[in-house]
């Protein structure tokens, strides 16, 4: 029975990974923490919350967060001196000018991702942590030391984090990268023997969701292990080109399956033969031959028969894909760090930005700080500036997250045990010490076993990771410690306002539905599907995919199961029209009447389609001519003409799903 409890224990529970990651951040943050005190820092504890901030568990993401917060820091603090430094003398002007700027930065890190976001997030609530505690000094000029002192303790927070990783550093980025990429491609082919079954239901759009999601966070892995080692950063154009190959082999999976829907006198030995194709493609040791070999019984024996030939012409493709995909994958395993390897021109992952959502998130964070700075005005509330510091830290960062509501409710959790636990350390024991190595002998080990429960509590992580990072601002441990009971209660009571008053303004200025966000993202698509039909689109043929995958990723967490449907249904519908589209631009041919046929094919889809949605009365239109064209084609005694039928073929297949989508200019009524 004893022994059993011991292993229950975090102590005795945690792997050595576990360990290591733990003893890191805890070494980290106690290190922070003593050099801000050696350098006479008057706040020391942002310096640990700093470390905490960085703790990431690879070196990749350590290195790209810190140079974010470094530039959002030095951003922020800059901002903060010029917006007080010209309005302290009134407070109204001082309100409108700093809220002004956090809504700025709120809007603008909706605009960009990873590095360049977080680097607006922190120049917006660094901005608030140097310049709303200012409010109550007389001297203009001790704001040049608030701001020196905290970019001071952010550095110095983030350089223990830097030097805890290079001693105890943690499994390379490279690896977990490679390691993610062999997983997405044996992950595909799983993905094609799911989605070539016959069947229809939400599991397969929740599978397809998932590969897309999978895929697309493999670009942070790649972004760091860009900033890990010297080897991907010289090897970054390959690692991009096969995360869009990747991209690509999803599209052509989804393609097959509307095409194996669509033809009902398949051969019977299409679904074992694929099965076998797929086995063998799951091997290291796949070769083209042998697929050929596999993948012989289905060529077409007619070649007027158009749908069998389009079937045919897909899936071989998709074996050179996969193939392909897989020998430089191997090649990137075993090559050395000086390699360098010439691969076609991929351009970065695109992205999308609801910018009425960015710009209703501005507003709501301006609203909210002027609300809560006007009430601390007019009250004369001394604790206003940790109530606007919070309020400005949450209406920040959670403008970003799916569920902001729950989110916020978790940090309100968060706050209220640390006002409890801060409590009894800062008027329990604080008080009885007098040396700082007496209260790090308290503090190591507290955070190295919060750290153990944040690994090993799966289900309560996002709590441990809160209570880690906010529990410094909370004990604040300053130079020299000051126990005002008075000014403690009144700092945590406004900084539970502040977060209180966040959660009202997500509350009343709500953020859109799933269902709205579901409608502008269909229409975003459309309107640049409709650009893709033009001479000279704006986006390639891969910059689109890419646009198409992250639009339907940015429902990924919605509970709203109509929504993310429609976007998906959408977004694979146009995405096959596209390939459709770039290879009937590609295809040449001698015959003037085969490039009139060409030629009204891309016209009749210019017709259907439009930025409100399908025009129904030429959608059914449209699909006849396309069927006749086919059965046209398939007579005719050009070998070109039965290619174009095959093609043309592809385009019914993906147009056939939008009969169920509603007509040009109506919103669906789950939308409105």
């Amino acid at each position: 029975m004893t022994v059993r409890l011991l292993q229950a224990l975090p102590w005795f529970k945690a792997t050595r990974g576990q360990w290591r990651y733990a003893l890191r951040n805890g070494i980290a943050m106690c290190l922070a923490l003593s050099v801000a005190y050696t350098l006479n820092l008057d706040e020391p504890y942002w310096a640990m919350t700093s470390a905490a901030v960085v703790s990431f568990p690879t070196v990749g993401g350590v290195i790209s967060k810190s140079l974010g917060r470094i530039a959002g820091s030095l951003l922020g603090a800059v901002a903060a001196l010029l917006i007080a430094g010209h309005t302290l003398n009134d407070p109204w002007l001082f309100l409108f000018a700093m809220a002004g700027w956090i809504g700025y930065c709120t809007w603008a890190c909706a605009h960009y991702s990873n590095n360049v976001a977080y680097a607006f997030q922190l120049a917006g609530y660094t901005a608030a942590i140097i310049a709303f505690p200012v409010i109550n000094i007389s001297e203009t000029g001790e704001l040049w030391d608030i701001a020196q002192s905290r970019v001071c303790e952010v550095i110095v927070g983030i350089l223990s984090g830097g030097m805890m990783m290079m001693i105890l550093p943690s499994a390379p980025d490279g690896r977990a990268l490679l390691s993610a990429l062999k997983n997405r491609q044996a992950r595909l082919l799983e993905h094609a023997a799911l989605l070539w079954q016959p069947d229809t239901s939400d599991a397969i759009r929740a599978a397809h969701e998932n590969v897309i999601g999978q895929i697309l966070t493999l670009n942070l892995l790649r972004i760091q292990a860009f900033w890990s080692h010297y080897r991907f950063r010289q090897q970054n154009a390959l690692l991009n080109y096969l995360l869009h190959q990747q991209l690509r082999m999803t599209s052509v999976i989804s393609s097959l399956r509307r095409l194996l829907l669509n033809w009902p006198d398949a051969p019977a030995a299409t679904r074992p033969l694929l099965e076998q194709l797929l086995a063998a493609l799951g091997r290291p040791d796949a070769d083209f031959y042998a697929v050929a070999r596999i993948i012989a019984p289905l060529a077409p024996r007619d070649d007027a028969d158009y749908r069998h030939r389009a079937f045919w012409d897909r899936l071989r493709y998709f074996c050179r894909l996969h193939l392909a995909s897989s020998r430089w994958i191997q090649r990137l395993e075993h090559a050395r760090p000086v390699t360098a390897f010439t691969v076609p021109r991929a351009p970065a992952l695109a992205r999308h930005t609801d910018n009425l959502e960015a710009v209703w998130s501005g507003l709501r964070t301006f609203a909210t700080l002027v609300a809560i700075g006007a009430w601390a005005i007019g009250a004369q509330w001394e604790a206003g500036a940790p109530a606007l510091t919070l309020a400005a830290i949450s209406c920040v960062l959670y403008s970003a997250v799916a569920s902001p509501f729950s989110s916020l409710t978790l940090l309100m959790r968060t706050l209220l045990l640390l006002s409890l636990f801060s409590f009894a350390v800062k008027f329990g024991l604080m008080v009885q010490i007098s040396e700082l190595w007496q209260f790090l002998l308290f503090l190591f080990p507290l955070l190295t076993t919060m750290q153990l429960l944040k690994l090993q509590m799966a289900k309560y992580a996002g709590l441990w990771g809160q209570l880690i990072v906010f529990m410094g601002s909370f004990i604040s441990v300053t130079n020299p410690p000051v126990y005002d009971f008075a000014d403690f209660l009144n700092d945590d009571l406004g900084k539970l306002l502040g977060v209180g008053m966040a959660w009202l303004a997500f509350a009343v200025l709500r953020p859109g539905s799933d269902a709205r966000k579901s409608h502008r993202h269909i229409r975003a698509l459309r309107l640049r599907f409709i650009d893709q039909l033009s001479r000279r689109p704006r986006y390639r043929e891969s910059e689109f995919e890419s646009l198409v995958y992250h639009h339907v990723s940015q429902l990924s967490q919605s509970k709203d199961a109509q929504s993310r449907r429609w976007l998906l249904r959408w977004g694979v519908v146009l995405l096959n029209c596209t390939h459709v589209v770039w290879q009937l631009r590609d295809w040449e041919t001698r015959s003037d009447p085969l490039s009139r046929v060409r030629d009204r094919c891309l016209a009749l889809l210019r017709d259907v389609m439009s930025e409100k949605g399908v025009r129904h009365g030429l959608l059914g239109i449209t699909l006849e001519e396309l069927q006749r064209i086919c059965d046209t084609l398939a007579r005719h005694h050009q070998p070109a003409a039965r290619e174009l039928a095959s093609i043309v073929w592809r385009l019914y297949c993906a147009l056939l799903q939008l009969e169920q989508a509603p007509a040009a200019g109506v919103v669906p009524a789950e939308i409105t």
